[in-house]
Formats: C-alpha cells, structure tokens, sequence
C-alpha cells in the first residue's frame, strides 16, 4: 500500500474531510488532494505530525504495507498537536456537527470551532479566544448572545470596556438599556448617560433626566452628589406618566439608584 492510498485511508476512517486534514496541519486543501492523488509528498515535519495525529509510525507512512501502530506515541484521537508555538486539540466526540472540544491556539490565524472553543479565533456555543463568536462568547473582540470582552457586541448582554447590547455594561455602553462611565441608550445610568427616555448620572441628558448636572423634558436635579436627595417614588411616577408600559423591573432598576 502506496503512502498516497494510506493516508486517504487514515483520514476516511477518523471521518476527516481533506479540508479539515489540511486545517490540522496548516496546508491548504489541493495539498492534501495532491497527497491522496501520489502526485507529490508532505515534507519532514508534516509527516511526523501526520504520524502523530493518526498514531502510527513515520517509518510505515514511507514503506510499503499497512501503517503500524506507534506504541510510543501518547497522541489522544482524534488529535492534538504540540509543536513549537502552536498547540491544537480536538475531541472525537461531535456535538450539533461540531466537536465537543476544540483548543487550537499559538502564533497565526489560529481558528477553534467546536461547542466549546478556545482559539485565536474562536466560534463556537461557548468560545473564548482574540476573537470569540457564539452564543456565550469571551475575547478582546467577543461576538454573540452574551459577549464579555474589550469590545463586546451581543444580542442580549454585553459585558466590556466597549459593550453594545440590548444590556449593556462597560466603561462605554451603547444598547436599550446601559449601565457605564459613558452610557448611551433607551434607559442609560453612568457619569455622563445620554438616553432617548431616561438617564440617570452625574451629568443626565434625556427625555427624564436625573443627576447633577440635567438636560431634558423633565428634569430631577441632585444636590447630595450621590443622587439619593431625588426620590425614587417621584421618578418612578414621572416614568410610569411618560411610558406606561414600561416594564416593572426596568422602573425598580433605574429608580434604585436613588433615595426614597
């Protein structure tokens, strides 16, 4: 048996595609193609790391005959590599058509996909990298239903130094409603907060507007620096008055900041 023939072998029997062969060692697709066809070979080190990833011997890739079994070789299946600055794992077990686990970090455009993912560039249900996309994502840039990063977008809460969510916390936070240094939004709470129905902050611009320093249709003016000389029940009132369906817990949220 041709190299050619036992590689395409290997890789059928893990259920690898050639794209996700070529993705493992960092190679494109027609590579791998090339490979199965005999048409050319893998260098050195890629042959070792198909060694490992397969656990058989470099010494049966090259002869002819079945590749053997490497007793030596600790690799767990379906892979994980370690090698110089890159370190790659992913799990056999598949979940919704992606791996349960897949880590693949290190130097480069290292990406993870998998229900849990960690990776450079990460996509996944839970997925944590530089860039991270999924429904619970963490990175520098975070994408998904609930982001924690530096820069964080979600479609419900968004936790960062940049967040913008229909939640949104951070030291700037942009959504419906937000909690930060600077806060824009529907119903916004933080030093300066801009809102298009009430801010509450030291410096307060919006239709309600609560704080030190007030801009806005209705305005409740704070003279303790702590925004407790304002009562809550009046602004409660002034709220229900401008919006009537505005949520109960929304009107609590806002209005607990304040005094009675």
């Amino acid at each position: 048996m041709k190299f050619s023939e036992k590689l395409q072998k290997m890789r059928k029997e893990k259920g690898l595609s050639q794209e996700t062969l070529a993705e493992m060692l960092d190679v494109s697709r027609q590579a791998i193609s090339k490979w199965e066809g005999g048409q050319s070979y893998p260098e050195t080190d890629t042959l070792i790391t198909i060694s490992e990833i397969f656990g058989v011997t470099v010494d049966s890739l090259l002869k002819d005959g079945e590749p053997q079994s490497d007793s030596q070789n600790t690799t767990a299946m379906p892979y994980w590599m370690s090698r110089g600055s890159v370190f790659e794992y992913k799990s056999k077990r598949i979940l919704f058509g992606m791996p349960l686990v897949h880590v693949n970090i290190g130097f480069g455009l290292r990406k993870a996909k998998g229900v849990l993912a960690i990776g450079n560039i990460a996509t996944g249900f839970l997925s944590i990298g530089l860039i991270a996309k999924g429904l619970l994502s963490i990175g520098l840039l975070s994408l998904g239903l609930v982001s924690l990063g530096c820069l964080s977008v979600a479609l419900l809460l968004a936790v960062g130094a940049v967040s913008i969510g229909t939640f949104s916390i951070g030291s700037v936070a942009l959504g419906v409603i937000t909690l930060g240094a600077v806060s824009i939004g529907m119903y916004s709470v933080g030093a300066v907060s801009v809102a298009s129905r009430v801010a509450i902050g030291d410096h307060a611009y919006g239709h309600i507007a609560v704080g030190r320093i007030v801009e806005g249709a209705r305005e409740f003016i704070d003279t303790s620096d702590r925004l407790k000389s304002i009562s809550g029940y009046e602004v409660r009132r002034a709220i229900l008055e401008e919006y009537p369906g505005t949520w109960d817990w929304i009107v609590r949220w806002m209005t607990s900041f304040l005094g009675k």
